[in-house]
């Protein structure tokens, strides 16, 4: 089983976890010409990939996610509150009627067939899903009301005149560039509640952070007895964490922020108690207390990501987890790594 982180950072996610016969791309933070240049890099073949899974809708999390589900023509699967946040923040705001509605339904339905029609890896919608009904494909909201304001707002640290544009990739698909939310195919899963893509099992965990319904994950290949986990974004590490993180053989680990940086750095107050708080992020001082305290010591490798470029120094997020776990280092487990924003990660193996 393998993991590729290709960014973890404030200006956007993204990871890879293979198994022998799947290949899933966990988050899509960056531009789609980006991420196909990081899997470039990395040896990854995007063509090989099976899915793409979401944790949360932040942009660090989600700017190429619609071009290149469309450019590769893979179901995402993500949850029905995260697909919802997402569609009304890359939607215009307009106002519907209930007739225009099931009209909008049923066109998606329509061009949904057309792309997994001329595609051998798109995932082929039910004929009869026009009402929504089937939990696992998910037809579009519809757009909110102008009035409406979002459900949350982005608390990553990305500048949204960073942003990449959305459709800077080529993408064959029809319609698309009509509709910025449309996506060949969508999943749905729940938090809690295990579900398998090819050989890799994934078992989906609730989150504290601000957004609609955040997750980590734990991936289990069913033919080589690896587990791998992981846990970004989160305030804190509340009891449904620390148990989903237990018998990990490679854990991707937040350490976002040192305290007195971020307190002393040049975010606004309201961003810096956003941060801070129990939906914000892990600072290097709660990663290392989890380390210490709750972790089990089973992992070869902890690997510390999504770190602030701004209110953290590599150097100091590697200390403190070295320190909090220096009594199980050895030769073969708990070796410390850090994830980058600006290149990805040689891939680890086990």
């Amino acid at each position: 089983m393998r993991m590729t982180i290709l960014a973890s950072g404030s200006k956007g996610n993204s990871t890879i976890v293979a198994s022998a016969h799947t290949r899933l791309l966990i988050d899509a933070g960056l531009s789609c010409r980006e991420l196909l240049k990081r899997m470039a890099l990395a040896g990854e073949d995007p063509a090989a990939l099976d899915a793409i899974l979401i944790t949360h809708e932040h942009q660090d999390h989600i700017a190429g996610l619609a071009t290149l589900a469309r450019r590769l023509r893979i179901p995402v699967f993500i949850t029905e509150p995260t697909h919802r946040a997402w569609v009304r923040m890359v939607t215009p705001r307009t106002t519907m009627t209930y007739a225009k509605w099931l009209n909008h339904i049923q066109k998606e339905k329509e061009l949904r067939a057309d792309v997994a029609a001329i595609s051998s890896h798109s995932v082929i919608l039910p004929q009869n899903e026009v009402t929504g009904k089937d939990p696992r494909i998910a037809p579009l909201p519809a757009p909110a009301d102008a009035t409406h304001p979002d459900l949350c707002q982005p608390l990553s640290e990305v500048d949204a005149s960073t942003d990449p544009d959305p459709d800077e990739c080529d993408d064959p698909a029809p319609g698309p560039k009509r509709d910025p939310a449309f996506l060949p195919a969508v999943e749905y899963f729940h938090s809690g509640t295990n579900f398998s893509i090819g050989d890799i099992s994934i078992t989906p965990f609730t989150i504290p952070h601000d957004a609609a319904d955040p997750c980590g994950f734990v991936f289990e290949s069913q033919s080589e007895s690896v587990r791998m986990a992981i846990a970004t974004d989160l305030g804190y590490m509340p009891p449904n964490v620390k148990s989903a993180l237990k018998r990990i053989d490679v854990l991707l680990l937040e350490s976002n922020h040192d305290l007195e940086m971020l307190r002393d750095g040049p975010y606004p107050w309201a961003v810096k108690q956003r941060v801070l708080s129990r939906v914000g992020h892990l600072s290097n001082y709660a990663t290392a207390e989890f380390l210490s305290r709750d972790y089990d010591g089973c992992a070869t490798w902890i690997v510390l990501g999504h770190l602030s470029e701004s209110n953290n120094a590599p150097e100091l997020a590697l200390l403190a987890a070295e320190q909090a776990v220096q009594g199980r280092m050895r030769l073969l487990g708990n070796r410390v790594l850090l994830a980058q924003q600006s290149a990805p990660l040689a891939p680890i193996c086990l």
